[in-house]
């Protein structure tokens, strides 16, 4: 049980720097206060910052604890090395979709607002950055069938 308390603390304080962070941004966007604005984009800064120090600790720390909890007694750790490999293949290339959707996107966005008759061509593009995605979730699904 402590290492559930444990995890449980790192989410909750990781849940609340972020909170912290989202509720800071909607705050600098509606005051528009140029004095505060820069005080609290030092604010946030700070606390994205420490989210990934808290991140980063809690990969390097707790990782292991999580390894062993997450395989069952009987199987190797090698189970739970896989539920990690698979959770990185996803994640990461969920992250790099959305980096592609959001570059293909506004490019095509720009790119249907000179000339519409466009539109489906751009579509293409912006289903084909979405792909990626798809693929990392293939790996995933490939790397749990294995385990």
């Amino acid at each position: 049980m402590g290492v559930l308390r444990m995890y449980y603390a790192v989410v909750f304080i990781a849940m609340a720097v972020s909170g912290l962070t989202v509720a800071t941004g909607f705050y600098i966007y509606l005051k528009k206060n140029e004095v505060n604005a820069k005080r609290i984009k030092k604010l946030v800064k700070a606390s994205v910052s420490i989210y990934g120090v808290m991140v980063a600790a809690f990969l390097f720390f707790l990782m292991q604890q999580g390894i062993t909890y997450a395989a069952s007694p009987t199987d190797s750790s090698s189970a739970g090395m896989g539920f990690i490999a698979a959770a990185i293949s996803t994640g990461l290339a969920t992250i790099g979709a959305g980096y592609a959707v959001g570059a293909v996107g506004s490019s095509a966005l720009g790119a249907v607002s000179e000339d519409p008759n466009i539109l489906g061509k751009t579509l293409i593009y912006v289903g084909l950055a979405e792909g990626i995605a798809i693929y990392g979730l293939i790996i995933s699904i490939i790397i749990l069938s294995k385990i």
